[in-house]
């Protein structure tokens, strides 16, 4: 599968997934107390999970940014290109595996 069409695939996962997120934390709570306070606890989990989602879309359009010009696979602190294996297992890598230990 292509680079593209690898991300392509992330942002709309993302996008979906931000999307249901956002349809549950608009739903109505409860009247009842108990059932309520359990339910903002969930609002919170959801929270954390859209901020999540938000974060792995800005993530994408920065790779596909660099992707559109040309520097897609390219580690931005030493400029050395990221290993195949590691752009496959998470596309959005912006460093090599050696920088990503110091950054």
């Amino acid at each position: 599968m292509a680079h593209r069409d690898v991300l392509d695939a992330l942002q709309r996962d993302y996008t979906t997934r931000a999307e249901a997120i956002r349809r549950d934390l608009g739903r109505t709570h409860s009247a009842d107390f108990a059932e309520q306070a359990q339910q903002r606890q969930n609002d919170e989990v959801l929270e954390a999970l859209l901020a999540e989602a938000e974060q792995g879309l800005v993530r994408v359009r920065q790779a596909q940014q660099r992707l559109a010009e040309g520097r897609y696979g390219e580690c931005l602190c030493c400029g050395e290109l990221i290993d195949a294996a590691r752009l496959a297992a998470m596309p959005v890598a912006e460093y090599c595996l050696h920088c990503a230990e110091f950054n």
